[in-house]
This record gives structure tokens, C-alpha cells and sequence, in this order.
């Protein structure tokens, strides 16, 4: 069997197609000639490829798609090689100042950097300013609701303005979202409500706490938000991120609170249904709480066990470049550099891209733990027991947080 290079690649047709061409351009400029094998993958099987079955430490992948909140476990596994001898030698072009420091703390353990920024897109509030803008909508909305309509700040808002625009009969849905039990969307979800209500998911001796006040209203607001049938599209629980913004995408939805490149990508597409028709803003804010967002970014990594270090950082390299960062924001992903963000021909094509710079101001980002992946399973399993059970929420949490304090004490 001929040699290549092996790359995981998270499942997504604009990070596909980028990384095709990212290659191609690399091995017609280096002179290369090793073939490339790329995988792309769900999540869970993403996860389970790479950390679950330890293939970055065994060498079954060159390089790989990692995100912020699994690295910490693949780097205490030993799964990923360190950069920073390579990054002294060889920095790529406007390192480190070519990006904003948001993008750069949470792979840095020490004096090992162990991964470069692929794909950006804090979450936000994303919604059809066509919908907002129009006049017989402002009109009719005024006259339900005795306010203007406008881009709701507060959660209690955004539930009317969802209630509002819910048109099943147009195939049009106040909400969509990936409630999909996979460690992931809903455990988001859950976070964003519970940041913006001013609570947390630690306490103050720095040991998971949910068990409290803010937690309580967070879960019992979205246990109602997605059991609204008045305001939710029906496939939200069978969506993840990606089917939840494929749903916006083709105009089933007026609002969603999802990642900025869900947004982004309805601009890069001739045949996106709601193409021009697209906006963002802050993620609402709940009672004596204030907006936020959610930093969680994609890295290129190199397996501590590929046999191809060397190439396989001289074409991570060449990939986060300023021309290919812009071409994957063309092709529909989120470029992390900031001549990316502030690029004229960009925000042309992508009216709110400067925006990122703003939503990176209000973000929050996840606990760093090699178990955090169990913590997020088990925070998953509370939401979908509030979803599917009546189960008072005091006792869901109770519950939840014995089984995080038995993880606290291992």
C-alpha cells in the first residue's frame, strides 16, 4: 500500500472542500507527492477515532480536526505533538499577532502549543432580518405586542418574537435547533442559559457546581422552549449544529441561536434560500444576567504517532496562511485570522463578519478537563430527562451534581 498522509476531518462540505484545495495548492507549490487521505466524520465518531480509540497517539492519523474542548484530553492522553519547536523555526506568516489571543490560549498548555486555528464562529443570535424589516410584519407585531419589532435582547422577548413569526403552514418555524443528544448542542445550549443569567458551571472553590439558583431557571426555561410547539421547528430534536443551520439555510426558520458560520454560510451559496436575507446579534440575556457567547474553535492538530511530522506541519503551515484563511471562509467555513475578519472583499460578500471581533468580547469558554467529555455526557443526560421527564428540576440538578462531585473527587 502506497504511503499518504491521513487527516480526520470534522463532517462539514465547506471544511471538506477547503482542505482539497488547501492540498492540492500546497503539493502544486512544494512539489509533494504524497496522497492525501482525508476522513471526514460526525462528532462522536471524530472523537472516537481520534481520543476514544487513541488514534493520534498510535499514529492512525497525521493530522486531525480537534476542538477546544476535547484538546485538553488528547493532550494529557500524549495524542498530540507539541508545535513549538516548530513554530520557533518556522512560525507561520504573523505569528502569533496574525490572530486574536481568543484563539490562541486554549491550545497552549504550558510551554506546548499543540494545535494552530483552522475554523472560528462563536455562537450568537442568528436571524431573518427580512422578516424583521418587513413593513406588515412591523405593523401587525406593534399592534399584538404594544412595542416595536425589533432583535430581541432578553429571552422573554425572543420567545415572542419566536411565537410571532411560527408559520407551519408556510414551513416556517419561530426557532430551529440541534437538541440531538450528543454531548454537544443541547449541553451548549444549556451553558449559553446559564452564562446569561449570571450563573456558572463552577463554583467558588473551582469544583463543578450546578446545583443552584441560575441553573434552576436556565434548565426550566429551556425545557419550555423546547416543548413549545408554538415556537419550535419539529425536527429540532433529531437536528445537530449543522442540520439546525442546513434548516435556516434553506428559510424554515426565523431565528436560531447556533455558530456565527451557520450564518456565514448562507452568503457563500448561490442556491441558499436565504441568501441576502441573513443577520446576527448578541445571544439574549435572562433576568439580572447580561449576553454572551460561547469560544469554541477548531484547531488543526499532529497526531503524536504520525510517521509524517514534519510535511504534516509544512502543510498545516501553509493552510492557516492568509490566502488560504480567506479561501475557507470563501468556501463557507470561518477563517481565524484577523486580516480575515477585517477583509474588505469578505465583509462585502458577508455583511457581519466584523462582528466576530464583537461576539469574541462576550465569550465564555468551557472548564478544561480531561474528563470533560464524561461531564458533558452527564450534563447532556440531565437536559434530556428535564426534556422527556416530569422530573422536578430541583432534583434533576441534585442528582446531576452528586454523580459531578463523584468526578471532582477521582
Amino acid at each position: 500500500m502506497p504511503d499518504k498522509l491521513r487527516i480526520a476531518v470534522r463532517k462539514f462540505e465547506p471544511f471538506e472542500k477547503a482542505i482539497e484545495e488547501a492540498w492540492e495548492a500546497y503539493c502544486a507549490s512544494s512539489g509533494c507527492d504524497l496522497a492525501l487521505e482525508m476522513v471526514a466524520m460526525d462528532l462522536h465518531d471524530l472523537y472516537e477515532s481520534t481520543i476514544e480509540k487513541e488514534g493520534l497517539r498510535k499514529g492512525d492519523w497525521d493530522i486531525a480536526h480537534m476542538n477546544t474542548d476535547w484538546v485538553y484530553e488528547a493532550y494529557t492522553q500524549q495524542g498530540l505533538t507539541s508545535l513549538t519547536s516548530y513554530l520557533k523555526k518556522d512560525p507561520p506568516t504573523d505569528y502569533p499577532a496574525g490572530w486574536s489571543k481568543a484563539l490562541l490560549n486554549l491550545q497552549q498548555f504550558g510551554d506546548d502549543v499543540v494545535g494552530l486555528p483552522f475554523h472560528d464562529g462563536p455562537e450568537c443570535l442568528v436571524y431573518r432580518k427580512d422578516l424583521f424589516e418587513e413593513p406588515g410584519n412591523k405593523e401587525r407585531f406593534s399592534a399584538q405586542y404594544s412595542r416595536p419589532l425589533s432583535v430581541p435582547q432578553t429571552w422573554d422577548e425572543f420567545l415572542e418574537v419566536a411565537h410571532f413569526f411560527h408559520q407551519p403552514a408556510k414551513n416556517l418555524f419561530g426557532v430551529v435547533m440541534g437538541i440531538y443528544p450528543d454531548g454537544h448542542n443541547a449541553v451548549f445550549d444549556f451553558c449559553l442559559q446559564l452564562w446569561s443569567r449570571g450563573g456558572s458551571l463552577m463554583g467558588n472553590n473551582g469544583l463543578l457546581n450546578i446545583d443552584t439558583p441560575e441553573a434552576v431557571d436556565a434548565l426550566a426555561f429551556y425545557k419550555g422552549l423546547v416543548q413549545n410547539k408554538d415556537v419550535m421547528h419539529p425536527a429540532s430534536f433529531t437536528y445537530d449544529s449543522v442540520q439546525a443551520g442546513a434548516a435556516f439555510a434553506r428559510g424554515e426558520a426565523a431565528m436560531m441561536i447556533n455558530w456565527f458560520g451557520f450564518a456565514a454560510v448562507c452568503e457563500v451559496s448561490d442556491d441558499i434560500e436565504v441568501k441576502g436575507k441573513v443577520d446576527v446579534a448578541p445571544i439574549p440575556k435572562g433576568l439580572g444576567g447580561k449576553s454572551t457567547s460561547l469560544n469554541v474553535y477548531w484547531l488543526y492538530t499532529i497526531g503524536a504517532g504520525s510517521k509524517h511530522k514534519e510535511m504534516a506541519y509544512d502543510f498545516i503551515r501553509f493552510a492557516v496562511n492568509p490566502i488560504q484563511d480567506k479561501k475557507l471562509t470563501m468556501s463557507g467555513g470561518i477563517g481565524c485570522r484577523l486580516s480575515t475578519w477585517q477583509d474588505g472583499e469578505i465583509n462585502q460578500l458577508i455583511p457581519y463578519y466584523h462582528k466576530l471581533e464583537q461576539l469574541h468580547q462576550l465569550s465564555n469558554t468551557l472548564p478544561q478537563r480531561k474528563d470533560w467529555a464524561i461531564v458533558a455526557g452527564r450534563i447532556d443526560q440531565l437536559i434530556q430527562q428535564a426534556i422527556q421527564k416530569d422530573i422536578p428540576i430541583q432534583q434533576l440538578l441534585k442528582e446531576t451534581q452528586k454523580d459531578l462531585h463523584q468526578l471532582d473527587l477521582l
